[in-house]
């Protein structure tokens, strides 16, 4: 299975990383790839950006070293009712919006539940694309419930190499769930480096390794072409758009 797009990265803004999206998307161009997402996270992160950062991404080209590159955001979910750290008026003006629960940025759950409930309001978020790691063990969730509300939303789920490589790295049992979950219900995944550093860029083996031993294939995997990328993000703004004149 060949991957196009890496579309959940992180550029030293987000504090704790190390390359600035020059190099991300140099790296991009280097393995391969055509396409990657620079999702620094939200403001809640400790030493993450400032909200002006976000609002100033449009100054950033759309194409660096041949690379298209997608201004986005991987924002924190802070409240049980999906409140995420950035308002509208930003997530509006981005080209991806991906959200997950971290440790030390506002929100810790009381349980399932609790945790299932804000993901699915975060899923029904209507500036939100997908969600990321959600197999992190720290914040266990209905995976039936969460998967199925993606599909029935039009958004994605994300298979993390990082969470089976590097961090995260109890989540093996919930990811090969999740995959499961996506194939039973034809829910679109993404799968993702979740890079810090350039020389990760595009590592999606495990990842892989993992969806195909569960029987999913190319056809529910977002980031294998480019026009389905481009496709999913098209339908999202009509959608928006939709719900905005209603």
């Amino acid at each position: 299975m060949r991957l196009v797009a890496d579309l959940h990265t992180h550029s030293l803004a987000s504090g704790h990383a190390y390359c600035t999206i020059n190099e991300m998307a140099r790296a991009a161009a280097d393995i391969g790839l055509e396409m990657i997402g620079i999702t620094d996270h939200g403001p809640n992160m400790p030493g993450g950006p400032h909200l002006f950062y976000f609002g100033n991404l449009y100054v950033v080209p759309p194409v660096i070293a041949g690379i298209r590159v997608l201004k986005g955001v991987e924002a924190n979910i802070i409240g049980s009712l999906g409140e995420l750290d950035l308002p509208n008026r930003i997530l509006k003006s981005l080209d991806i919006v991906l959200a997950g629960f971290h440790s030390s940025t506002g929100y810790e759950g009381t349980g399932i539940s609790e945790n299932t409930k804000a993901t699915i309001k975060v899923l029904e978020n209507p500036y939100v694309h997908g969600i990321v790691h959600p197999g992190n063990p720290k914040f266990p969730v209905d995976i039936d419930e969460v998967v199925s509300a993606a599909k029935d939303l039009d958004r994605v789920i994300e298979i993390n190499n990082a969470s089976l490589t590097i961090t995260r790295l109890e989540s093996m049992e919930n990811c090969i769930k999740f995959a499961e979950a996506a194939l039973k219900y034809g829910t679109t995944i993404i799968v993702s480096s979740d890079s810090h550093h350039t020389s990760l860029v595009g590592e999606f083996d495990e990842a892989i390794k993992l969806i195909k031993a569960v029987g999913l294939g190319s056809e529910q995997v977002l980031n294998t072409d480019v026009s389905k990328i481009d496709e999913f993000l098209r339908r999202r703004r009509k959608a928006l758009n939709r719900k905005q004149n209603s």
